[in-house]
């Protein structure tokens, strides 16, 4: 098959499915993206200062969490939660489409704030002990202190490590599509099963996927930037 004979068939895949690619697939990516950067990140900052918790306990259980879910394929969590999410929530009444983007988004927010976790743990550690001290001698409450004082001075060291953790999770999205929840990987398992050309569609789909992680790493490095610049 010559370049000109794929272009022309892009071009016709585009002109007939555009909605469910650029609509349908980047709709569903990208709010599948948000939620799961957003809870991540919450999630993921709550383990990492529980981590650091005097209770023994809870720091075991975190640990735990973190290993597990660092130690198994993504894929594998997916599954898992396909399986138990709907009978621990119990969502079974819900549609099979919603049921199955529900459970993916638990699963791949879990699996983000294991990774999120560690990251703002050493963004934490990262930070001169004295402040912390500085800050007690002040008065300051130790949930004050973190929150006010250490956690915005590591959020700027770890910036460069949360912004490759939010286009991981962005690529990870597409394994959502084994259960047909309606991302970019769904919209070529549909387009290619309408018009045959595997190659075409896959193409289109990685144009889009680049566009999307390029644009993130480029809002991110302004955001570092202004950051530095504010320090």
């Amino acid at each position: 098959m010559s370049l000109v004979t794929i272009i022309e068939n892009i071009a016709k895949i585009m002109g007939r499915y555009w909605y469910v690619f650029l609509v349908k697939g980047v709709g569903y990516t990208l709010l599948l993206s948000i939620i799961v950067l957003v809870c991540g990140a919450i999630l993921g900052s709550i383990m990492a200062i529980g981590k650091g918790s005097k209770f023994a306990p809870l720091r075991w259980i975190i640990t735990a969490v973190v290993e597990v879910v660092r130690g198994t394929p993504s894929l594998l969590q997916l599954y898992i939660g396909y399986f138990f999410v709907p009978k621990l929530l119990n969502i079974e009444g819900l549609s099979a489409q919603m049921q199955a983007f529900v459970c993916c988004a638990i699963a791949l927010i879990i699996n983000s704030a294991a990774y999120v976790s560690e990251i703002v743990r050493s963004g934490i550690e990262a930070v001169d002990k004295g402040q912390t001290e500085a800050s007690r001698s002040l008065g300051l409450n130790s949930f004050t202190t973190m929150t006010k004082i250490i956690l915005p001075q590591a959020i700027k060291n770890i910036l460069p490590a949360l912004g490759n953790e939010f286009i991981v999770v962005i690529k990870e999205t597409s394994l959502a599509s084994t259960f047909f929840v309606g991302d970019l990987m769904t919209a070529y398992l549909e387009v290619k099963g309408a018009t045959y050309l595997s190659t075409e569609c896959l193409i289109i789909v990685g144009a889009i996927y680049f566009v999307l992680t390029f644009t993130l790493s480029k809002i991110m490095g302004v955001a570092e930037r202004k950051m530095k610049a504010h320090a």
